[in-house]
């Protein structure tokens, strides 16, 4: 357990790494004698209890590095004391060096046994005391700064792949239309044709272009040409049902939709269905026949194998788009 476990939750200040000392001791002369011997040290700061009962709420409101126990007290045994030091997760780290008039070797193995980390004789010399809570105290607020360095290098672990998680999010994401980009859209072919080899299941994509979209520029200028393509992206995106569906900016003004386990039926349907919704928002198109934007696709389907590739793949969708632009835009031609 973490030697810091009883100050999670709240900011450390340097208070926290403060040799402080609590005393549990019933005996006022002995309270006396180690006050006597701790405030000529300024860095070291005492506070004592002599009801047992009251020992446990002490160590938790004072925060000691190091609790100096004596184990002979009115009331109460000071090994059940330890004990419960140690079950409880806020205390359990905190150096406990017991203080008792029994120089008993069993004494002192039962000590060690239950969890105490010195022993000494009443009355320690002033040096020696000093000494052995300056050593403990080290060893415990050494723990203290080490998990806080490791919660902060591990929260910065944890935000900087937050960080670098929203940064590849981004990347993939076309600026302007906030759909999925070429690079996005060139990752996804390869993965889902991989699947759909593996699978034997069929893959199919639709290449998209704004009909006439030079012209639409350069009637209406390039904030309109913007606004256009971002309604067109809306459009597709709206057309798809499935999460691995993925609709993409392929470039300037074409588009792609890569749909797994879809067959040449099913892809029409797609097509058909965003090529009749661009028409239905009847966009103003000052050079365009018809005067509103249209745009044209192209569809090709295939269950991958080992004699083809998504390049491949690919072409025969941009064949299909060029024979809808040849016949006359607005339409949806298939892969023959």
């Amino acid at each position: 357990m973490s030697a810091v476990s009883h100050f999670q939750g709240r900011e450390r200040d340097d208070a926290d790494y403060k040799v402080r000392v609590l005393l549990v001791d019933d005996q006022i002369i002995m309270i006396e004698a180690v006050r006597r011997m701790l405030a000529r040290h300024d860095d070291i700061e005492f506070q004592f209890v002599t009801d047992a009962r009251a020992a446990h709420a002490a160590a938790l409101r004072h925060r000691p590095t190091v609790i100096l126990q004596d184990l002979v007290m009115q009331g109460a045994d000071g090994f059940q004391l330890i004990r419960a030091y140690q079950e409880d997760e806020a205390l359990r780290d905190i150096p406990v060096i017991v203080l008792s008039t029994r120089d008993e070797a069993k004494l002192k193995a039962h000590a060690f046994a239950i969890g105490a980390h010195d022993y000494l004789v009443k009355l320690p010399d002033e040096l020696e005391l000093v000494a052995r809570i300056r050593h403990h105290s080290a060893g415990y607020i050494s723990g203290l700064q080490r998990d806080a360095a490791y919660r902060s290098l591990s929260a910065s672990q944890e935000k900087l792949a937050r960080v670098n998680e929203e940064l590849r999010r981004l990347a993939a994401l076309d600026g302007l239309t906030g759909i999925a980009n070429r690079r996005r859209f060139d990752e996804a072919v390869h993965v889902e044709w991989q699947r759909g080899r593996r699978q034997q299941s069929p893959l199919a994509l639709l290449l998209c272009d704004v009909d006439h979209f030079k012209l639409y520029n350069d009637h209406l200028g390039h904030p309109a040409g913007d606004l256009c393509l971002k309604k067109v992206a809306a459009v597709l995106t709206g057309q798809l049902k499935r999460p691995a569906d993925l609709a993409a900016r392929y470039g300037g003004e074409e588009f792609a939709l890569l749909l797994p386990d879809t067959d040449l039926a099913g892809a029409l349907r797609v097509g058909e269905a965003c090529r009749a919704g661009l028409q239905q928002l009847a966009l103003p198109h000052p050079g365009a026949p018809c005067g509103y934007v249209t745009m044209s696709m192209g569809v090709a389907c295939i269950v991958p194998g080992e004699d083809d590739g998504p390049d491949d793949f690919i072409a025969r969708a941009d064949a299909a788009l060029y024979d809808a632009k040849r016949s006359g835009r607005n339409r949806v031609s298939a892969a023959g």
